[in-house]
């Protein structure tokens, strides 16, 4: 027997006993048939993907102790701040229409607390927020703790740096997470003037390898900064300069992002917190990291949380609860169009209801697979009703849901199943009339500079475009 037919028993047999683990697994369908169809074409390769990113984290006792003490951190925490609220007594009147739906959802998937003492504001792109953040750091007194997917070492990321040091010398308490995959350009000479200058860094599920390891499946995406317990920031901006434009390639970079005051601050506080603990083992329990706020504003807020490490995907059942609920318009930005199939149906049977149903999408790709992956999707969307647009002054990158009059989601989730199932997020789910207004008038300014999808056009797409589509598709619940 030579060494080519061992390797091929080897293989073979691995084959097996990984294609019994995906079918043991019970997973929705889509993603075992996808997984099963990789295995079969790709036999050798289709084996290290499994291994690299295909296991199921969310058992893996790893994220189940996560869960376990995100939860008692997060009680502890918070029921201090949250009197128990009777949401039937309060709110089931009043709240007839989304809001009746999604609240619930929430309070029982995530025990997200309503918050009903804030004041927010919308921030258009990465001037503004740099502006909003910078600006909040320069005013911190007393801590500051933020927690980003991406930093990148460049003109934005210096001056962020500069701004940590400058507070951390005033003696101020820094604590800084950053991705582990997406800030895997950050070197040491970025962090170690931080960490001189007495800032706390982490490096959340740091992988040995830079390109194996199936820890590199499972990433934080979420965008959180929090000054003094006062003041909160979330949304799709990362820290680099893409996000101010200067990436010639993809060019005017469109994001939002949200500045939170008030009692939703508190829950951003402690997400961070059960996320500071998960990568330094340290359990923080001060009240001094919850100030009382005073009076904010009215908007009500729930902040959600979701990741492998989540019992139920919360964000991903908001998503879908919303658009099943919605009477007259769904209106959704989102960089990426990846939906699995619960989403794609909601999706059709509401346009097919007579719902009024936009999808803004970019109009060049920053990952090809994803891209072409997304707009597989574009026919049978189109068949139903649904009116699609891809943005065609640069790069859309922001995270928005907006549904009826009342409802929006601002966050890090994106419209894709690796938001939905691996990667860490968090979404800012606001029951407002004018915080509505404002995000459904700017999403008509970016309709304005976008390409209408037209059925009949897209349909007479050359061959070329259909094998891009159908290949990337297959791919869809790996991606």
């Amino acid at each position: 027997m030579n060494l080519f037919q061992i390797f091929t028993i080897i293989y073979t047999i691995a084959g097996i006993i990984i294609g019994i683990d995906i079918l043991l697994d019970n997973r929705d369908p889509s993603s075992t048939a996808a997984w099963l169809m990789v295995l079969f074409i790709l036999p050798v390769v289709g084996i290290f993907l499994y291994l690299y990113i295909g296991r199921n984290h969310r058992k893996k006792k790893t994220f189940i102790k996560k869960r376990n003490k995100d939860y008692i951190i997060l009680n502890n925490l918070l029921k201090e701040q949250f009197p128990f609220i009777n949401y039937k007594k309060i709110f089931k009147k009043e709240f007839n229409d989304i809001r009746g739906k999604i609240i619930p959802l929430l309070l029982n998937n995530t025990g997200s607390p309503i918050t009903v003492n804030n004041r927010v504001k919308i921030l258009q792109n990465g001037e503004i927020t740099f502006t909003e953040i910078l600006n909040a750091i320069d005013n911190a007194k007393e801590h500051i703790h933020i927690e980003y997917f991406i930093i990148k070492d460049s003109h934005i990321g210096r001056k962020f740096q500069q701004a940590l040091i400058k507070k951390a010398e005033e003696g101020l308490e820094i604590r800084l997470i950053y991705d582990a995959v997406g800030s895997i350009r950050l070197r040491k000479n970025f962090i170690k003037p931080l960490q001189d200058a007495g800032v706390q860094v982490r490096c959340f599920l740091p992988v040995a390898l830079p390109f194996f390891g199936a820890r590199l499946n499972y990433r934080n995406h979420r965008k959180i900064l929090v000054v003094d317990g006062r003041t909160g920031f979330t949304g799709g901006i990362n820290i680099g300069d893409e996000y101010l434009g200067k990436n010639k390639k993809m060019g005017f970079w469109r994001d939002t992002h949200l500045k939170i005051e008030g009692e939703a601050v508190y829950v951003l506080q402690g997400i961070f917190l059960a996320d500071w603990h998960f990568v330094s083992d340290e359990t923080i329990d001060d009240f001094k990291y919850f100030p009382s706020q005073g009076y904010c504003g009215e908007k009500i807020i729930q902040i959600a949380s979701s990741g492998p490490d989540s019992y139920w995907a919360s964000i991903h059942q908001a998503y879908f609860s919303a658009i099943n609920s919605a009477r007259e318009r769904v209106y959704i930005t989102t960089p990426y169009l990846v939906p699995d199939d619960g989403i794609l149906l909601a999706l059709k049977t509401a346009a097919l209801r007579g719902v009024d149903v936009k999808l803004l999408l970019p109009i060049k790709p920053d990952h090809r697979t994803v891209f072409w992956a997304s707009k597989s999707h574009f026919e049978e969307l189109l068949e139903a009703g649904i009116k699609i647009y891809q943005y065609a002054k640069g790069f859309v990158h922001g995270k928005i849901f907006i549904v009826d009059n009342n409802f929006v989601s601002i966050g890090t989730a994106n419209l894709d199943i690796r938001s939905f199932k691996l990667n860490f997020e968090v979404n800012a789910f606001i029951y407002d009339k004018e915080v509505n207004y404002n995000l459904a008038r700017d999403f008509s300014e970016d309709l304005r500079v976008s390409r209408k999808i037209f059925l009949k056009e897209y349909k007479n797409r050359s061959i070329i475009h259909r094998v891009k589509e159908s290949t990337a598709r297959i791919f869809s619940p790996i991606l």
